[in-house]
């Protein structure tokens, strides 16, 4: 009976598994059966392919047809298959050789007139053909700007499936990907130059760039909070290869990149709005779960603004993610894992009915802090920074220079801070203060005791926790970074101490 074998990917999450597809051509009536766990939207590929190979010249043999798709246990969804049944099954009748498809992955999607369709996802899939060793992959050329960024797989675009037949003939050659250009931070961040005055705040934006910390910014509406918080990614250093290739693949999965600049350079900034579900914000979808919200931030900051009126449950929600930096969802088909290493910003009004100046406020006390109560203390223990924003004055137009830093400016500061902390925390492979355990900064790098003395006394009358005590440290050590020292003194500490002052909640 002819058998014959192509390869293509399944993904979970943006964890991808190679696939095994098998075609076998038996006796029997007329007929295709395709097992091994295939979704809904998959049986259909046995449709679709058998039309497009018809109207690609090819003929469909008039037999039964048996297509394995193996791990057997291994839910499958998505039409990303289509390409690599039709390559299994025409190798299996004798149309193809098939020696070309022993080390080589097909994802594509299949229309009925043979043209070969994106599918979402193409980066984690063929990065997770090249940890397993394949040599080739053959996708859709609209996805062949993702492919590029693949290095040590060679990628061969096809528009038509009579371009893979041609191929896997030797009577044609497949599309070749040019290298797909950087994007530019510069050019698609917006300028902190922009903002009017807020000192307080825009220090604020810089000790949390520096440090990777999650920040919380209250004062009445029209204030500048969201314009400063969208100037955040252009202060963050460009995202080094390998964390563009980790955003990119979860961009990838989402079907949100950009054909004419795939790699994701620039931290990303995504700020939902207080209606989004918790699957939304979270991940989730049915079958296998999607990215959601916090992952699209991964890398780069999650804004959200009106924090107070996105609900208990959602932002319950952020607490373990924003401990763990990755969200793990479970569906009725498995598991999935998504990373979630995002800074945390957000923005409240100080009461709800937010006038434009605190003496207008008709709230009573009890309104003020049920409205403040939506923000849960272990959710504000997690909040490194907090800044009370005041309304702009004629002597806080310009700073005192005459005109404000930009974003350049800053940056660089900035870079020079994360550089002093990566340098010291190499060996252990922390990257930023914000991710420093507790226990380390305590132990192996704990500060004198007149330094923490201020610490000490706020754990005695219960006004800082042993979660926020070690955020304090943290931010002081960020402090110390932008200040050029190498270590942080007594006042680096008071002043990481007023960062967690309750009162700007």
């Amino acid at each position: 009976m002819p058998l014959a074998r192509a390869w293509s990917v399944a993904l979970i999450g943006v964890d991808g598994r190679p696939v095994e597809i098998e075609a076998d051509i038996g006796a029997g009536l007329p007929g295709t059966k395709l097992v091994g766990l295939p979704d809904p939207g998959l049986r259909e590929a046995k449709d679709r392919v058998r039309a497009a190979v018809r109207n690609s010249g090819q003929s469909w043999p008039d037999s039964n047809i048996t297509l394995g798709l193996s791990p057997a246990n291994l839910p499958k969804d998505g039409s990303g298959y289509d390409l690599g049944i039709a390559a299994a099954v025409l190798a299996a009748s004798g149309a193809v050789p098939a020696h070309k498809l022993l080390d080589t992955v097909l994802v594509g999607e299949l229309a009925l007139d043979g043209r070969v369709r994106p599918v979402r996802g193409v980066l984690p899939a063929l990065l997770a053909a090249r940890r397993a060793g394949y040599r080739r992959a053959v996708v859709a050329v609209e996805s062949l700007a993702e492919g590029a960024l693949v290095a040590g797989l060679d990628v061969g675009g096809a528009e038509r499936l009579s371009e893979l037949i041609a191929w896997l003939t030797d009577d044609g050659g497949l599309t070749r990907a040019d290298v797909p250009p950087d994007s530019c931070l510069d050019e698609n961040v917006p300028d902190l130059a922009d903002v009017v005055g807020q000192p307080e705040a825009r220090w604020a934006l810089e000790v949390a760039a520096a440090g990777g910390h999650n920040l919380l910014m209250t004062g009445p509406p029209g204030i500048g909070k969201t314009l400063l918080a969208k100037r955040l990614p252009g202060l963050l250093p460009a995202l080094d290869d390998d964390e563009a290739l980790e955003v990119t693949a979860v961009h990838s999965v989402d079907g949100a990149l950009r054909a004419e600049s795939p790699l994701v350079r620039v931290p990303p900034f995504v700020a939902p709005h207080h209606s989004i579900s918790v699957p939304a914000l979270i991940g989730g979808g049915r079958g296998l779960a999607g990215p959601g919200a916090i992952s699209r931030a991964h890398r780069g900051v999650l804004f959200l603004d009106e924090a107070p009126e996105f609900g208990g449950e959602r932002l319950a929600a952020l607490r373990t993610v924003l401990e763990e930096g990755e969200v793990r969802i479970g569906r009725a088909k498995g598991w999935v894992r998504y990373p979630a290493q995002f800074q945390l910003v957000l923005a409240a009004n100080p009461c709800p009915c937010a006038p434009a100046r605190e003496t207008e406020c008709r709230c009573s006390p009890a309104a003020r802090r049920r409205y403040f109560a939506k923000l849960s203390g272990p959710l504000l223990d997690r909040v490194d920074l907090r800044v009370r924003m005041r309304p702009a004055t004629s002597l806080s137009v310009v700073d005192a220079g005459g005109q404000s830093e930009s974003t350049a400016q800053v940056r660089e500061r900035v870079v020079a801070a994360r550089e002093r902390a990566a340098k010291r925390w190499s060996e252990r492979g922390w990257r930023t203060n914000a991710e420093v355990p507790g226990p380390a900064l305590r132990r192996e790098f704990a500060l004198p005791g007149p330094v923490t003395r201020l610490l000490d006394r706020s754990l005695d009358r219960g006004a800082l926790t042993a979660r926020g005590a070690d955020r304090c440290l943290r931010i002081a050590w960020t402090l110390a970074d932008l200040a050029g020292v190498d270590e942080p003194d007594g006042d680096h500490v008071a002043a990481a101490l007023e960062f967690r002052d309750r009162r700007a909640a």
